[in-house]
């Protein structure tokens, strides 16, 4: 599927600074900020902009996955094709996943964050948290498997779950596959549909500046950066973890494929900058997806891979549920045994699955994690209600840099990455020279 986002800008004309969406995503982060920070108020009810925005991107996602899936899917030649890729990506995200739980187990024993605090469970707020408590009773394994399955096959589409899209698109792209000439002239249809979904990708990205700037002035405006500093040191740990995680494992896993972690970073910034300001790496699921397959990626496993990884990859939520969960045992003087901590990453690992389909999915999670797990009170997530925010926005980046980098890796390992083309977009190129283009239709370098 060509990007539609391309048209929109002819490359022969010098791009002016300020038409970057890269800049202009970067400046509305910091307007965001100073309104915050200089008029709270003003700032808190601007939730709508961001909230809005999201919305947009959101009501999109849908057809986007759908549309990737079944054309990728439909031009296999057997349906043995798909399982293979969706068990390499499988594979993958249990193996990574899985590190990234131990990565935040080990952070949190060596830095201790919450060391010394001395805060006695009785005097906490558990009502704060207790909507997280009952919606995460509800997110039970059994629960969650059925949730898959849609009640019609339009609701699917409609119903805002992200496995309910992929289950539906990969069953009508193995139907497509297998229907000879009648499949071959859907396929062709769903192909330029497929180009207009993603021009009108493109125009909503124009609104990426807006969307940031709301919901960065409502974060900063609401909880203040007070909050931010009273538990610096657990934000701080996050923040490093998480990028000493995609730097040394995920840059690790990305040597070893044949590409930089550092230009994908590069390669990504639109959309990593996207994720920032509006804390959601749903917001930059549809341009995501284009980029990959810009960069060489085969259509059919960028439609697998990147939407399955949405719920079952999720790197920055996994290393924050074992480094809050210890945090938490050790503000509140509860004394952890070697025990404790693996049966704390084992339900981590089932319970971190299929997170994103969960509104506030990384706090929800991790009540439900602690709830199955009573040596660390539940009541202790009071503590970290005000700063779950700002983590947010740094599980979101790592959990999209960790779904691009699953993507490009389950392609190689197909045979379904074209390096050439990957070599030259994140060098800010095409394969033909040519510069490639973002969502915003500007070039992108």
């Amino acid at each position: 599927m060509q990007s539609a986002s391309a048209t929109f800008q002819d490359p022969a004309r010098p791009r002016r600074w300020y038409a970057s969406l890269y800049v202009q995503v970067l400046l509305a982060i910091a307007a965001g900020i100073t309104v915050g920070l200089v008029w709270p108020e003003t700032g808190s009810a601007l939730q709508p902009l961001g909230d809005g925005f999201i919305k947009l991107v959101k009501m999109i996602i849908a057809p986007v996955i759908f549309l990737t899936i079944i054309t990728g899917i439909g031009g296999m030649r057997h349906a043995e094709d798909i399982g293979r890729v969706a068990g390499k990506a499988f594979g993958y995200f249990l193996a990574v996943s899985t590190l990234a739980l131990v990565v935040g187990l080990i952070i949190a024993n060596v830095v201790q964050p919450g060391a010394g605090m001395n805060i006695d469970v009785a005097t906490l707020d558990a009502g704060a948290v207790h909507g997280y408590a009952d919606k995460a009773h509800e997110a039970t394994i059994p629960g969650f498997l059925l949730s898959i399955i849609p009640t019609t096959f339009l609701s699917a589409l409609t119903d805002g779950s992200i496995l309910q899209v992929l289950l539906v698109a990969i069953l009508f792209g193995i139907a497509l596959s297998l229907s000879g000439e009648a499949g071959v002239a859907i396929h062709r249809l769903a192909e330029q549909l497929g180009e207009v979904v993603f021009r009108l990708v493109a125009i909503l990205m124009r609104a990426a500046p807006i969307g940031a700037f709301g919901a960065m002035a409502f974060t900063v405006g609401k909880y203040g950066l007070g909050a931010l500093l009273g538990l610096g040191k657990l934000v701080a740990t996050f923040y490093l973890t998480s990028a000493l995680f995609v730097v040394i494992v995920l840059g690790l896993i990305a040597r070893v494929t044949g590409f930089s972690i550092f230009r994908l970073l590069r390669y990504l910034r639109d959309e990593l900058l996207l994720v920032l300001g509006t804390s959601s790496s749903e917001a930059a699921l549809p341009a995501l997806m284009q980029k990959l397959e810009q960069a060489g990626c085969a259509k059919s496993v960028v439609g697998i891979v990147v939407p399955t990884g949405y719920s079952f990859n999720l790197d920055g939520t996994n290393i924050y549920m074992t480094l809050a969960a210890l945090f938490i045992a050790q503000a509140t003087g509860v004394d952890l045994s070697l025990g404790d901590q693996i049966a704390l990453l084992l339900v981590a690992m089932i319970s971190s699955k299929g997170a994103a389909g969960v509104t506030g999915a990384g706090f929800i999670t991790l009540a439900a994690t602690l709830s199955i797990t009573p040596a660390v009170p539940v009541a202790g997530m009071a503590l970290i209600l005000g700063v779950d925010r700002f983590m947010s926005e740094c599980r979101a980046l790592t959990n999209c840099i960790g779904n691009a980098v699953a993507a490009i890796v389950v392609a190689r390992w197909e045979g379904a990455l074209d390096r050439e083309q990957l070599r030259a977009a994140l060098a800010g190129k095409s394969a033909q020279g040519a510069q490639t283009f973002t969502a915003s239709g500007a070039p992108a370098d």
